[in-house]
C-alpha cells in the first residue's frame, strides 16, 4: 500500500524546476543564530545519506541550496539562507508542498540545524 502511495505521489508530482518550486509559499521560514555557510553546511551534512548531490551557490547576499529528489536528479526543495545581523534568515520551498505525504527529511534537517 505504501508503495502505491509513493508511485501515485511521483506520478502526480511531475517534473518541477527551481522556479516552479520557488513560486509556492515557503513551507518553513525561520531565523537562526548561525551564519549562512555554517547553517547550509549543517543541512548538507544531515541530508548527505538520504539525498543525491546538492548544489550550494551564492544567492542574494547569502546562499541557496538546491536539494535533489530521492529517485531522480530534479530539484525537490530549495533552501534560501540570507545573511542578517547575528545569523541567518532561512526559507524552505518544497516540491509538492501541499501534499502531506511528501518526504520530511529536508524539513527535519532544516529544523534540526536552526540551533544545533
Amino acid at each position: 500500500m505504501k508503495r502505491l502511495v509513493w508511485i501515485l505521489a511521483l506520478a502526480m508530482g511531475g517534473c518541477a524546476t527551481v522556479s516552479d518550486i520557488r513560486q509556492a509559499p515557503p513551507t518553513l521560514a525561520v531565523i537562526s543564530g548561525k551564519e549562512p555557510k555554517a547553517y547550509g553546511q549543517c543541512v548538507v551534512d544531515r541530508l548527505a545519506d538520504s539525498r543525491g548531490a546538492m548544489q550550494m551557490e551564492p544567492y542574494k547576499g547569502g546562499i541557496r541550496i538546491i536539494v535533489a529528489q530521492k529517485l531522480s536528479m530534479g530539484p525537490a526543495a530549495i533552501l534560501e539562507i540570507d545573511d542578517r545581523s547575528g545569523g541567518s534568515s532561512i526559507k524552505l520551498y518544497e516540491r509538492m508542498s501541499n501534499m502531506p505525504l511528501r518526504p520530511q527529511d529536508v524539513r527535519e534537517a532544516a529544523t534540526a540545524c536552526i540551533s544545533g
